[in-house]
C-alpha cells in the first residue's frame, strides 16, 4: 500500500475512533459527529424508554465503528496488494450507502430546523464525499 492511501486510511480511522469515543463517552456532545447535534437527543430524555432506545442505536452505530476501524487496521498490516484494492472499493461503496437513505434524512431535519448547527447536513455530505474522493485518488494512484 502506497504511503498516500495510508495517510488517507490513517486519517478515515482517527476521525472514525474519535467518533467512537463521543459516542460511547459523550454522545450528547456537538462535535466529533455525536448526536447532541439532533433536538430530539434531548427530547429524548424526557421519555425514558425512548432515551434508552436512542442510546442503544447510538451504541449500536458505535460499536459497528469499531469493526471498521479493525477490519481496517487488518487490511493495511496483513493484507496483500489485492486484498487492499478490493478493500478500499469496498470501503467506498459502503460510505457511499450514506447519500441512499442518511443524507435525505439529515437534510430533512435540517431543513425542519431539527439539528443544530443549521446546515450540519451540507457540511456532512461534503465531508463524507472528501473521503470517498481522497479513498477513490488514493486508490487510483495506487492501483491504477
Amino acid at each position: 500500500m502506497n504511503l498516500i492511501t495510508t495517510i488517507i486510511l490513517i486519517i478515515f480511522l482517527a476521525m472514525e475512533f474519535l467518533n467512537v469515543i463521543t459516542l460511547y463517552f459523550k454522545p450528547g456532545s456537538k462535535i466529533s459527529n455525536a448526536v447532541g447535534i439532533f433536538k430530539a437527543w434531548e427530547k429524548s430524555k424526557n421519555d425514558p424508554e425512548v432515551h434508552d432506545l436512542v442510546r442503544y442505536l447510538v451504541y449500536w452505530v458505535a460499536g459497528t465503528k469499531i469493526i471498521f476501524i479493525l477490519l481496517v487496521i487488518v487490511i493495511i498490516i496483513f493484507g496483500d496488494p489485492l486484498t487492499q484494492s478490493i478493500s478500499i472499493i469496498a470501503l467506498i461503496i459502503s460510505i457511499a450507502t450514506f447519500y441512499f437513505k442518511l443524507f435525505p434524512l439529515i437534510r430533512k431535519m435540517d431543513k425542519k430546523n431539527q439539528i443544530e448547527p443549521k446546515g450540519y447536513s451540507i457540511v456532512l455530505g461534503v465531508m463524507i464525499a472528501i473521503m470517498m474522493i481522497a479513498l477513490l485518488i488514493g486508490f487510483l494512484i495506487e492501483f491504477l
